[in-house]
């Protein structure tokens, strides 16, 4: 019988909720995309990764993995090779060993197709970083980005066939389309996400003490709750010094903090709520931002530094970037779209027709197709073993 798109089975592995990550809400997302279109999730299942071995609910998790054990991790691969094909969300430190080399293993256990997810692809690798990934390059099926940057990562630094690489985009709920929800005098301006070192949060601040004198005077809000590692190691100091920090600066009056783990439904009301985001990470190594994608998507101008995934997205004028550690240019590409109302609209329309196909019902169908046509191609292999198969994009 032939494989169709909306039958095939899938096993995801990934983290996954209750766990608080960004690949947790992305595997979340993009499953409940999928089931969504089928109207139905009954072949469609998580091998959840972490480190402890908390049971799990009947549902949608089929297996909890505890990384670092050989007897789940075999029980793993046993849950996984009872679906048509796998879909494997890779970061670095998600499996145990170092660099997470554990997924090596799992991989090599797995008999059915099986496409790689790369949400980090490292333009400098450590030499264990880059055998990982060329492994996985070699074991795996199909390789998926989200970004064209992330593509030619692949083929430029590592050497693999761009014919084996989709770009599917990160996703995007539907809550954050609709009409702006901008309201007041005052504008806001926007960071979200789990809040840690390495989000530049530190820079922004220190950008908007260059911004006093904008009248009326921005608000600058900074949500999320602490990333959950973050606050297991250092509990709250890391926040607590950007406490000090908007004290020592005198901004009290324009810097905001919201500490809680927002749902979709009053995430996207707040994004469509301001007038800008700014996204001031410290890493020149990211190629794929969710937050970037859902600011896009609500038709939001962004100013972020130049890492890799916003130079692509915004090179095209749905926003700007700075430097990276460069207060002053950041300070000034704030005040030109808070100031410049014309320059502000067109940042928006821009981003609105560039996010045109990155909601989730859209990326769920792609995702979906790749993988039916993984099926299609070891059924028609296993049929035909003299046949050789070309992958159509």
């Amino acid at each position: 019988m032939e494989t169709t798109i909306d039958h095939v089975s899938i096993g995801f592995v990934s983290t996954y909720p209750p766990t608080v990550c960004g690949l947790a809400t992305y595997t979340e997302s993009l499953l409940g995309a999928i089931a969504g279109d089928r109207r139905s999730g009954s072949r469609l299942g998580v091998v959840d990764v972490g480190e402890d071995d908390r049971s799990v609910d009947a549902g949608v998790v089929v297996h909890r993995h505890l990384a670092g054990s050989a007897r789940s991790l075999d029980r793993a691969a046993e849950v996984l090779n009872g679906y048509e094909t796998v879909s494997i969300q890779h970061e670095f430190g998600i499996f145990a060993g170092p660099d997470g080399g554990e997924v090596l293993d799992l991989v090599d256990a797995i008999t059915v197709p099986t496409a790689i997810t790369f949400h980090t692809v490292l333009d400098a690798p450590t030499r264990n970083q880059r055998a990982i990934v060329d492994r996985l390059a070699l074991e795996a099926n199909r390789l998926v980005v989200m970004s064209d940057t992330g593509s030619q990562r692949l083929t430029r630094r590592y050497g693999i066939d761009p014919d084996r690489i989709d770009v599917i985009p990160h996703g995007a709920n539907t809550l954050f389309s609709g009409p702006s929800l901008v309201a007041g005098d005052r504008p806001l301006v926007l960071t979200w996400g789990l809040i840690g070192p390495g989000k530049g949060l530190k820079s922004a601040i220190r950008a908007f003490g260059d911004l006093v004198d904008l009248q009326p005077s921005p608000r600058y809000l900074i949500a999320g709750a602490t990333h959950p590692q973050v606050k297991e190691h250092d509990g709250e100091s890391y926040r607590e010094t950007l406490f000090e920090l908007v004290a020592d600066l005198g901004l009290d009056h324009i810097v905001e903090f919201d500490d809680r783990y927002l749902d979709r439904v009053e995430l996207a009301r707040l994004v469509r709520s301001a007038d800008l985001v700014l996204l001031p990470y410290d890493s020149t190594e990211q190629v794929t931002s969710g937050v970037l994608a859902e600011a896009i998507a609500a038709s939001k101008p962004v100013v972020a530094t130049r890492f890799p995934h916003a130079t692509e997205l915004l090179g095209g004028g749905a926003g700007l970037t700075t430097t990276h550690g460069d207060v002053s240019e950041m300070a000034d590409a704030i005040r030109l779209v808070l100031t410049d109302h014309d320059a502000r609209r067109s940042m928006g329309v821009q981003a609105s027709q560039m996010a045109d196909g990155w909601f989730w019902p859209s990326i769920g169908r792609r995702f979906s197709a790749l993988m039916s046509d993984m099926a299609d191609e070891r059924n028609l292999v296993r049929a035909h073993p003299s046949t050789p198969v070309t992958h159509v994009a």
